[in-house]
C-alpha cells in the first residue's frame, strides 16, 4: 500500500545569491497548497556561502528559512553535512564544474544551475561522475518543468499542428546605452568573461530551451543537430548578441535560437509585437508569450480552423502563507519524485539532452570567436580551486 506521508527532500543550498534566493523561496512554500502537490515537500537544512559563515546566516533570515537550517562558511562544509540529499549549485556558471564536482565527488544528488557548465567537455566529466556515484544529477533549466512547457510537448506529439518543421525562439533584453554600452557594468556576470558571462549562456540558453524541447526531445531517433551561428562580441570580450541555426536534417526541421542585451523581446513590455516563440507545423502553429523563461500564454493557430485561435492563459500559483511563487518549485518536485523513485537522471532532461545543448552553445561561441579563462574552461577537478573555496 502506498504511504499518505508526502517524501521530503533534503536540501543544500549552494551560494547566496539573487538565483538561491529565489528557489529557496519557492522551496519553502508549501506544495500543496500553492500548486496541489501532495506526494512530495522539500527542507531546507543549510545553506553556504564561500566568503563568510555570517553571509549564509543573512541569506537563511532573508529566505525566512526555519531555524533548524544551518549557515556554513565553506562549500566544503555543506557537501560534508550527512543530513543533505540534494545540493542546489547556484553559484555563476563559470564556477558550475567545479562547484557541482566537489558535491558529485562527496556522494551528493545534484541540482546544477544552468548553464550546466562553461564546455561541453566539462558537462560529460559531471555526468560521468554522477554516474560513477550513482547520484541524481540534473540541470536546472526551470521552464521545462512549468505546466505551460508539459502541455505544449503535448500538444505538438498529439500531432495537432502536425511535424513540426521550424521553431523560432527569442529570449533578449533592451540594455542598449546611448554612448554605444550596455547598462551592466564590465565586471557584471552578464558580460564578465571572468564569469563565462555573455548573452547566450544567461539569455539564449532558453531560447534554445525551446527549440530543443519542442524538436529533438520529442525525436524518437535522436539527431545531432549541425549549427551556424552569427555572434557579436562585447567590447569585454563577451558575446552581446548572439544567433544560431540548428538543422536537424534527416528529421527536415530547423530551429533558430536569438538572444541580444541590445533590444528587448518584448519592446512594449506588454508583448505586443508577436509570441517570444513560435513553433510551425506543416498543419498550424503554436504561438508562445514570452518571456522564454516563465511564459505564461500559448496560442494554436491550425490551418483548419477557419481564422479561429485557440488561447490558454497559465498562472505562477503563490503560497498564501508565504505570498511567493516564481515557479522553480516544480523543477524541486522533479527532483524529489526522481530521487523518490530511484531514478538517476530526468525523463525531461536527460543527461545526453543537456550534453548535446552544450555543445552547440560551445559551438557558437567557438565559431564567433568567443574565449573564456582558463581558471573556468579547465575539465580538471580541483577541490581547492579558488572557484571552491573563495580564496584568490
Amino acid at each position: 500500500m502506498a504511504s499518505n506521508t508526502p517524501f521530503t527532500l533534503k536540501w543544500g543550498i549552494m551560494a547566496t545569491g539573487w538565483i538561491a534566493e529565489t528557489f529557496t523561496q519557492d522551496l519553502l512554500t508549501n506544495p500543496a497548497t500553492t500548486r496541489d502537490v501532495h506526494d512530495v515537500r522539500h527542507e531546507v537544512v543549510a545553506a553556504a556561502s564561500s566568503s563568510s559563515k555570517q553571509r549564509a546566516e543573512e541569506f537563511l533570515v532573508k529566505v525566512k528559512a526555519p531555524s533548524s537550517a544551518k549557515a556554513y562558511g565553506s562549500y566544503h562544509e555543506l557537501v560534508a553535512d550527512p543530513e543533505i540529499d540534494i545540493i542546489y549549485v547556484a553559484t555563476p556558471h563559470s564556477h558550475h564544474f567545479q562547484n557541482a564536482m566537489l558535491a558529485l565527488e562527496a556522494g551528493k544528488n545534484v541540482l546544477c544551475e544552468k548553464a550546466l557548465t562553461v564546455t561541453a567537455s566539462q558537462a560529460r566529466k559531471l555526468v560521468d561522475m554522477a554516474k560513477k556515484k550513482k547520484v541524481f544529477f540534473m540541470e536546472a533549466v526551470w521552464t521545462r518543468y512549468q505546466p505551460i512547457s508539459i502541455k505544449v510537448r503535448e500538444l505538438i506529439q498529439s500531432g495537432v499542428i502536425g511535424p513540426v518543421y521550424r521553431v523560432v525562439a527569442d529570449l533578449s533584453f533592451g540594455n542598449d546605452q546611448p554612448d554605444g554600452t550596455v547598462s551592466f557594468a564590465d565586471t557584471h556576470r552578464m558580460v564578465n568573461p571572468d564569469l563565462a558571462g555573455g548573452a547566450l549562456l544567461d539569455l539564449g540558453i532558453y531560447s534554445l530551451t525551446w527549440v530543443f524541447q519542442t524538436m529533438y526531445h520529442l525525436q524518437k531517433e535522436k539527431e545531432k543537430p549541425k549549427v551556424v551561428a552569427a555572434v557579436q562580441k562585447y567590447h569585454t570580450g563577451a558575446d552581446e548578441a548572439t544567433s544560431i541555426i540548428v538543422q536537424w536534417p534527416q528529421h527536415k526541421s530547423q530551429g533558430i535560437a536569438l538572444t541580444s542585451l541590445r533590444l528587448a523581446t518584448g519592446v512594449d513590455k506588454e508583448n505586443t509585437g508577436g509570441p517570444a516563440i513560435r513553433i510551425q507545423g506543416s498543419g498550424g502553429e503554436i504561438h508562445v508569450t514570452g518571456p522564454a523563461y516563465r511564459p505564461l500564454q500559448y496560442k494554436v493557430i491550425r490551418g483548419d480552423a477557419g481564422g479561429k485561435i485557440e488561447t490558454v492563459d497559465f498562472s505562477i500559483p503563490k503560497d498564501p502563507e508565504r505570498d511567493w511563487g516564481h515557479g522553480m518549485f516544480w523543477e524541486a518536485d522533479e527532483c524529489a519524485r526522481c530521487i523518490r523513485d530511484g531514478k538517476k537522471e530526468s525523463e525531461s532532461l536527460p543527461w545526453e539532452e543537456s550534453l548535446v545543448m552544450m555543445e552547440v552553445m560551445e559551438e557558437a561561441l567557438k565559431q564567433g570567436g568567443v574565449t573564456y579563462p582558463d581558471l573556468i574552461t579547465t575539465d580538471v577537478f580541483d577541490a581547492q580551486s579558488p572557484l571552491n573555496t573563495g580564496k584568490r
